[in-house]
């Protein structure tokens, strides 16, 4: 199917199904172009009736508490929560009905004559951080950008109305399997970890949908040193002719790397004399927090900056213009020396290591959903700079588990209960645990539902019993 901005869509029945943020925007776009648009979504709670009024009154047909097969359509445009392996899917898909996901609509929607090229940021933790670094970086370059995407800002509604000169693209795995034509200027993938399996059914498949960003890339595909996932991605990524691929690590960088020489952040990708020379970007003081993981976030946005073409200057000043996202390594207090930091954003193992790693003593205050995963690679790597961990949630027992088996002499504290109060006691008791010089880190390596609205408000929750009980705030 040839369908662009400019085709007649006047003629074509278009199902979306999800309406939340990029169902939303998706179908108001379609029904801007004329399209008849059916909305189906197997929820009714009170988010989805006020959007279904709002798009019934445009025109659009709703069916919510949908469940069953695709409706009569020439299109269906499927929203990141459905699984590839859904029903509905199939059913379009037996019926040679086309499936899109949200960022092949707005590849399709792009105004040919401005359209602004995609720099796509994707892995397993690390994304909305490097995402809004390299909007930081373009935007001191005196450049018009936006973050959108996966972070909350819906690239449909971007292309359809705004004139940029570039688009930073968060891209979740669930957002991937459904692309066909998308051709970024370059993109990342910042890691791999165990995430997203229950939703693509093997890891093998989630791999496999976040390979995909790196499809018909232009100009660099840039991936992690350390992940060599990322680097077979790269290699076996079927890109445009004469595109590059360009890899970032915290260690000296080789030609057509970025890394970290002396703590100065080094290029040696995007100069021409790249085998004898290299362009020192920023410091790692200039990162903020400069926690090791954030150190590469910084590297890999800059890959992307520079892939588009800034000068290095604005690397640096993106930098040190940057405020990080809440609750990721986010300093909230010290208390009797004791530095508190919200990692809420940390809901999975590979996430709350990496957080973990980068202090020396730590309280750990973890726990809540853990979506089947297993601690046992954590807890080793992490056992000589525990002090002592507070677990809470519903699977807080797995971690428990974990603990006794590989950190015995660590102290376990085991809190009952399911309300959001526990936190506060959670406090209670790290700064009974903490020492002088220590880091009480809320890393919670779990997803967050069964006791919290997300990982915001669980991070809020932290923060404010930290600050009750004397912190002296940032």
């Amino acid at each position: 199917m040839t369908l662009n901005r400019d085709s007649d869509w006047t003629r074509l029945q278009v199902t979306v199904a999800g309406i939340g943020v990029a169902g939303f925007a998706a179908a108001d776009a379609l029904m801007q172009l004329g399209a008849k648009v059916t909305i189906i979504d197997g929820a009714d709670g009170e988010k989805q009736r006020e959007r279904a009024e709002i798009l019934g009154a445009l025109g659009a047909t709703i069916q919510l508490r949908h469940d069953g097969p695709i409706p009569q359509s020439d299109l269906l445009v499927v929203s990141p929560g459905l699984r590839p392996s859904d029903s509905l899917i199939a059913s379009a898909l037996s019926s040679g009905v086309p499936v899109w996901g949200e960022l092949e609509l707005a590849w399709r929607l792009r105004a040919p004559a401005t359209a602004a090229p995609w720099l796509c940021v994707t892995g397993t933790n690390g994304k909305t951080t490097t995402t809004l670094m390299c909007e930081s970086m373009m935007r001191s370059a005196g450049l018009r950008v936006v973050a959108a995407g996966n972070i909350g800002h819906s690239i449909v509604d971007v292309v359809m109305h705004d004139l940029m000169d570039a688009i930073v693209v968060e891209v979740g795995a669930p957002q991937l399997p459904f692309v066909q034509t998308i051709s970024p200027l370059a993109s990342v993938c910042l890691n791999i970890a165990d995430d997203h399996i229950d939703h693509f059914g093997s890891m093998d498949s989630y791999i496999a949908a976040k390979a995909r960003v790196f499809e018909r890339v232009q100009r660099a595909a840039i991936f992690n040193v350390e992940d060599e996932t990322t680097l077979r991605m790269v290699e076996e990524a079927d890109v445009i002719e004469g595109a590059r691929a360009i890899g970032f690590t915290l260690g000296v960088p080789d030609v057509s790397m970025l890394g970290v020489v002396d703590d100065i952040l080094i290029d040696r990708a995007f100069i021409d004399d790249r085998r004898n020379s290299a362009q020192e970007l920023a410091t790692v003081s200039d990162v903020r927090p400069a926690a090791p993981h954030n150190v590469a976030n910084a590297l890999a946005a800059a890959g992307l900056a520079r892939a588009y073409g800034v000068p290095a200057t604005a690397v640096r000043d993106g930098l040190t213009a940057f405020a990080p996202a809440p609750h990721r390594i986010s300093f909230i207090a010290r208390v009797n020396d004791v530095d508190y930091i919200d990692d809420s954003k940390a809901t999975n193992a590979h996430a709350a290591q990496t957080s973990l790693l980068a202090y020396p003593s730590v309280v750990w205050i973890a726990g809540g959903m853990a979506k089947g995963q297993e601690f046992d690679e954590l807890v080793k790597n992490a056992a000589p700079r525990l002090r002592a961990v507070i677990l809470m949630g519903v699977d807080r027992e797995v971690l428990a588990e974990s603990l006794s088996r590989h950190a015995p002499d660590v102290h376990v504290t085991v809190l009952d209960g399911g309300e959001t109060g526990t936190m506060a006691l959670a406090v209670d008791r790290a700064m009974e645990l903490a020492l002088a010089g220590d880091t009480v880190l809320l890393a919670p390596g779990c997803a967050s539902w069964d006791m919290f609205r997300d990982y915001s408000h669980r991070g809020d929750l932290f923060a404010e019993a930290v600050r009750l009980r004397g912190g002296e705030p940032a």
